[in-house]
């Protein structure tokens, strides 16, 4: 019998978190024969560290190819996680909690970029510190009522349990996943590639795909032009009540509270230059604690039960780069996601192998396949 790395197969993937998974699921339903190349284990890098909310977290603060990708996506998301739970049994916990933001923001700006959009919400005044479910009488007596807007249609996503789902969909499909298999090298011949070298073998295909998240770059060494995907380092903590603390998730500036049905809570999130150093520290830790107080104070006598961090495939202006690569013609990215790779899965994989099988797209995908010939990083550098 052949070894996996002498078979042939129609897509190589290099990358096996959520896009990578959700491209390669998306290829084997229309009946490809595929391989996943993974530098580490499956979907722990960045598509499991992070917190699950489908939406970027002010949606008015960035650009139409940033919206309008996500929109498309998370319209997708209840019949794909349906799907999935049918097939694998296994419950990504999609979830239509509804999320408050709360000052400081530009009111006037964000009701009319929703009116514009279509996008329900909610304006109300609350009292700060949030009174916790259940538990009314712990709140602060130095109350103060904010004017918050609540976005009532976004949901969360537990994103373990998407990613135990997608791996489970993709081997029942057929789908080979090889861990621990780093990429060396690239055969090319004129302007395609012939297989690819890696420490697990030599893997042939008719059409690589990367989707390394941080990692694409490296992965595409001299290969990579001008693609601008830097890591950004985000680090949260995880508690745990006896009932969920809040209805919905919460957002103040770039910090979150996004509470899982069983009482689980994650704190968020850092953004950080930092390169690919993903160690944790003490005073991100306080930091945090301290931001969500204002919101939730009986985080202060509460027992962080897990830190953690992941990087971030940082791009400029947050928008991903989906397509075939400019001069090898069976070379294509889906990377640069930045903090939605899980919200924009289900389009991203629908966008690139589109593009593989020359079906028509069903959005304007001009702003995705950009990325290659990115100008200077500091003109452009993400949202932070």
């Amino acid at each position: 019998m052949k070894s996996l790395a002498a078979i042939k197969q129609d897509a190589v993937i290099v990358g096996a978190g959520v896009i990578g998974l959700a491209t390669a699921l998306k290829l084997l339903e229309s009946g490809a024969k595929v391989s996943i190349l993974e530098r580490g284990r499956m979907g722990m890098e960045s598509s499991w560290a992070g917190g699950g909310i489908l939406s970027p977290i002010c949606p008015w603060d960035y650009t139409d190819a940033v919206t309008r990708l996500v929109r498309y996506s998370t319209g997708l998301f209840p019949d794909w996680v349906i799907a999935l739970q049918k097939a694998t049994g296994i419950d990504p916990e999609y979830h239509q909690c509804g999320m408050c933001i709360l000052p400081p923001f530009d009111k006037e700006h964000a009701i009319a970029w929703c009116s514009t959009n279509e996008i329900t919400i909610w304006r109300q005044t609350l009292p700060m510190p949030f009174p916790v479910t259940g538990n009314q009488n712990t709140v602060s007596s130095h109350q103060n009522d904010v004017e918050a807007i609540i976005l009532p249609g976004i949901a969360q996503i537990r994103n373990p349990r998407l990613l135990k789902a997608l791996h489970r969909r993709v081997t029942q499909l057929g789908g080979q996943i090889v861990e621990n298999c780093c990429v060396h090298d690239w055969n090319i011949r004129k302007n395609a590639i012939l297989s690819v070298q890696s420490s697990c073998g030599v893997f042939e295909a008719d059409s690589y795909i990367i989707a390394a998240g941080a990692w694409s770059r490296l992965v595409l060494g001299k290969h990579a032009m001008n693609l601008n995907i830097q890591p950004v380092k985000g680090q949260m903590l995880l508690f745990k009540f006896d009932v969920p603390p809040l209805s919905m998730i919460f957002v103040r500036d770039n910090l979150y509270l996004i509470p899982r049905k069983d009482g689980h809570l994650l704190l968020g999130s850092t953004l950080e230059d930092t390169g690919f150093n993903k160690r944790t520290t003490v005073s991100v830790r306080k930091r945090l604690l301290d931001q969500a107080q204002f919101i939730l104070p009986q985080l202060r006598d509460r027992p962080v039960i897990r830190q953690w961090s992941g990087l971030r495939p940082g791009s400029p202006l947050n928008i991903p780069t989906i397509g075939r690569h400019p001069e090898l013609i069976n070379l294509y990215l889906n990377s640069g996601h930045f903090r939605y790779g899980v919200t924009m899965a289900p389009a991203s994989a629908e966008i690139l192998v589109n593009e593989i099988t020359g079906s028509m797209q069903r959005l304007d995908v001009s702003p995705y396949q950009s990325g290659w010939s990115q100008c200077d990083s500091s003109s452009t550098h993400p949202i932070l």
